[in-house]
């Protein structure tokens, strides 16, 4: 039904606005360069804002803003009717449509989140290899993006995280019996959408590590890796397997408030829509 589309619309506009300044201080952190320019988290973030003032965690916004809540729609519209299909609304049920949305929306994702890098890093690679900016804004961005580069380290992320995703706020809010007349439903999925955030976050996460590597590659025209196999070789000799954690506590951060926001806004959206009338109370 296009209802489940159009709340996955909303849900994901609600969450950018919660995640993206969380987003662009991961992004920035996972990066490595011979001379870092970060030394966690809490210093990229303090250094961002230092330098580029508080507009600096905004940087890229304008790409996901337009992409991401389409795809938000995507992933959610193309996994509730795929519920439908199935029936009976289990977990396993809500893994395997999950897997499938996220299947799905990776074709359109992957452009969309290589032009969101590639603005989020600007600011630091123009310092190092050149005194003008490569892009002038997202849409020019996207423009420059001709070919789909990251495309397998993105499928390989986007299918089994959006299964957890989806399985993990199943469980939960079927354990913690988030009802319409609930006076504690908001909360509770709240909470749900926060904490599928975060599992499926961590499961994905070693990949979504080279997958942001590899997308940031080029920028300044200086190519490191040759491949996914090598991206991981090189970043695994020069750092340790603990570079598989990089940049995972801003992930965490923005993953519980960023999917709070998406879940709990899709789900009131969905249910007021569909004539409920017993909502929470105020």
């Amino acid at each position: 039904k296009m209802m489940d589309f159009v709340a996955g619309c909303i849900g994901g506009a609600a969450g950018v606005l919660v995640g993206h300044p969380f987003d662009t201080v991961k992004v920035r952190s996972v990066q490595k360069f011979d001379n870092p320019l970060y030394r966690g988290t809490f210093h990229c973030f303090k250094s961002i804002v230092r330098q580029e003032s508080a507009f600096g965690l905004c940087k890229g916004i304008g790409s996901p803003m337009i992409g991401l809540t389409f795809i938000s729609g995507i992933v959610f519209g193309v996994q509730g009717n795929a519920m439908r299909l199935l029936g009976e609304d289990t977990p396993t049920h809500q893994f395997i449509t999950g897997a499938a949305a996220g299947t799905m929306q990776s074709v359109i994702c992957c452009p969309m989140e290589l032009a969101k890098t590639r603005m989020q890093m600007q600011g630091t690679w123009q310092k190092k290899w050149s005194s003008k900016n490569l892009y002038k804004n997202s849409l020019d961005c996207l423009l420059h993006i001709y070919r789909r580069e990251g495309m397998v380290t993105t499928l390989v992320r986007e299918a089994p995280g959006f299964g957890v995703y989806f399985w993990t706020y199943a469980v939960l809010t079927q354990s913690l019996g988030c009802e319409p007349s609930d006076s504690y439903m908001i909360p509770k999925l709240l909470f749900s959408g926060g904490m599928a955030g975060i599992t499926s976050w961590i499961v994905i996460y070693p990949v979504d590590v080279i997958k942001s590597r590899l997308q940031a590659d080029g920028v300044g025209g200086v190519n490191q890796y040759s491949s996914i196999a090598d991206c991981v070789r090189q970043s695994v000799r020069k750092e340790g397997y603990m570079v598989f954690t990089r940049g995972l506590t801003s992930t965490v951060l923005r993953a519980f408030p960023m999917n709070a926001a998406i879940f709990a806004t899709n789900s009131l959206v969905l249910m007021y829509a569909r004539g409920e009338e017993e909502g929470p109370e105020d």
